[in-house]
């Protein structure tokens, strides 16, 4: 379950709710179906979906994966069965998001300033986010040299984390991991 911004307006409800079949991903029978977009993004959208399924239907239902919208967790209370997790999307976004704020933190510590272009820290933003198999022997170098700084540390905690939550939703398809190929969730 994820919301999708539908209409690039200011007028109307610009968000439907997309609802996904995962099990054949799952199953490694195939790719994901599309089960319903419903115009808007709340609790009641999603739980009026869910009420206007058989109860048969909702009984299978095993896990809701979905982002961190409480409106969506909440209305999966419909599924008493069913156990609510984030989708694997959010959880490395998320992730990231706290490698970032981290990185830019230290920045404003260490410069009182934002980052400029010949700063390490700055430099470095878009090989924190590469998987650690992904980089370079050249990038591998410049990271043991940022990490290298006891001012750094932090950094080099939150990117470890990072790498951690990666390695765990193996890409094989990007030559990373083993098992199935957890980008077309």
């Amino acid at each position: 379950v994820d919301e999708h911004v539908w209409r690039h307006t200011p007028y109307g409800d610009k968000y439907v709710t997309v609802i996904l079949d995962l099990t054949p991903i799952r199953e490694r029978s195939g790719p994901s179906r599309l089960l319903d977009m419903v115009p808007g993004r709340s609790k009641q959208v999603f739980k009026t979906w869910l009420a206007s399924r058989p109860d048969t239907w909702r009984s299978r239902i095993e896990i809701v994966a979905m982002d961190g919208f409480t409106g969506f967790k909440s209305a999966a209370e419909e599924l008493p069965d069913a156990r609510a997790v984030m989708d694997p999307f959010h959880v490395v976004h998320l992730a990231g998001n706290a490698l970032d704020e981290c990185r830019r933190r230290i920045q404003q510590e260490l410069h009182h300033r934002r980052g400029r272009a010949t700063d390490p820290l700055y430099k470095a933003r878009r090989m924190l986010h590469t998987r650690s198999c992904l980089l370079t022997p050249l990038q591998q170098h410049q990271l043991a040299d940022l990490f290298a700084s006891d001012c750094h540390v932090a950094l080099e905690v939150t990117w470890s984390v990072y790498q951690n939550i990666t390695r765990c939703l193996p890409r094989a398809r990007h030559g990373c991991g083993q098992g199935h190929d957890a980008s077309r969730n």
